[in-house]
C-alpha cells in the first residue's frame, strides 16, 4: 500500500505600511524639533559653521585643537571653586566626561606675571599650549594671546571694544598690520565675540560672519567663585583659541563684578 502526502504551502503577504496616524505623529515631532532647534539658534546668535580659514597657523595644539572627523564638539568648562588665583578652570569633553584642558591661573597681578596658562591633557597629552598674558596699561581690557612653551610665540590679542552698542571682545592676530588703540587704524579682527556677557551666553564669529563658537551658562544658578558653561566649537576651530578667549572674558567679568561689589 503506498501512502501519499500532499503538502499546501500558503502564501502570506505581510504589510509593511506604516499607520498613517505613526506618519503624521512622527512628522510632527521632526517639525517641533526643527522647530525648536531653529528657534535655538536664533536666540543663541544662529547656528554653527565651519571655520575654513584658520587665520594662524599651526594651530595651538597638534593632537588636539581640531576634531579630525571634521565634527562640532561640545566642552564643559568648570571654574574650580577652591582656587587659590581665583582663575582656574577645568575642561571636559561632555560626551566622554574626559578631561580635555586644564587653565592655571597667576597668583601675584603682577606687569609680566598676570598670567593664564593652558595646558592640553588629553588622550595622553600633557602639553601647555597657549599662554593669556594681562596687558595691565591698556585703555580697555586686553589680553596678549602666545603660543605656550618657551621662546613663546605672540599669536594675536583679545580687547573689549572701547565704543560699541553692546559689550563687544575682538581677536585680533598679530602681524597683521594696523597701529593705534581707538580701533580705526587697526587689522579687522579675525574673530568677534557678542552676546550677554554677565549671563555668560555669547557667540564668536570669525571675519566672515560664520558663528564658530558658542558659549552658554551650564545651571541655573552660578556664582562668580564656580561658574560653569558649556562651550560648543565648530568643525575647522581651534577649540584651544576659543577657551582661551572664553576664560580671558570670564575673569574680565568676575572683575568687574568683584568692583561693583566693593563700590
Amino acid at each position: 500500500t503506498t501512502t501519499t502526502t500532499t503538502t499546501t504551502t500558503s502564501s502570506i503577504r505581510i504589510s509593511t505600511r506604516t499607520p498613517s496616524s505613526s506618519r503624521t505623529s512622527t512628522s510632527t515631532s521632526t517639525s517641533l524639533n526643527n522647530f525648536f532647534t531653529d528657534i535655538g539658534d536664533m536666540i543663541t546668535g544662529g547656528p554653527l559653521g565651519e571655520e575654513t580659514n584658520l587665520p594662524y597657523s599651526p594651530p595651538f595644539c597638534d593632537a588636539n585643537s581640531i576634531c579630525a572627523e571634521g565634527l562640532p564638539r561640545t566642552y564643559a568648562v568648570k571654574e574650580r571653586a577652591l582656587s587659590f588665583t581665583g582663575e582656574d578652570f577645568d575642561v571636559y569633553c561632555t560626551g566622554t566626561n574626559e578631561p580635555f584642558v586644564s587653565v592655571r591661573g597667576a597668583m601675584l597681578h603682577l606687569p609680566g606675571k598676570d598670567k593664564m596658562r593652558l595646558k592640553s591633557v588629553h588622550q595622553g597629552c600633557d602639553e601647555e599650549v597657549v599662554v593669556l598674558d594681562r596687558v595691565l596699561m591698556a585703555v580697555t581690557p586686553t589680553y596678549d594671546i602666545f603660543r605656550g612653551g618657551m621662546m613663546a610665540e605672540k599669536v594675536g590679542w583679545i580687547e573689549k571694544k572701547v565704543v560699541s552698542m553692546t559689550d563687544t571682545f575682538d581677536v585680533y592676530m598679530e602681524g597683521k598690520g594696523g597701529f593705534g588703540v581707538t580701533g580705526l587704524f587697526k587689522p579687522p579682527p579675525a574673530y568677534q565675540i557678542t552676546g550677554d556677557f554677565i549671563d555668560r551666553n555669547f557667540v564668536m564669529k570669525n571675519a566672515v560672519g560664520q558663528v564658530v563658537a558658542k558659549v552658554a551658562m551650564d545651571g541655573l544658578i552660578q556664582f562668580d567663585q564656580f561658574n560653569h558653561y558649556q562651550v560648543q566649537v565648530a568643525p575647522g576651530m581651534d577649540a584651544m583659541m576659543v577657551l582661551a578667549c572664553t576664560c580671558a572674558i570670564d575673569e574680565e567679568f568676575d572683575e568687574e563684578h568683584a568692583a561693583k561689589k566693593r563700590g
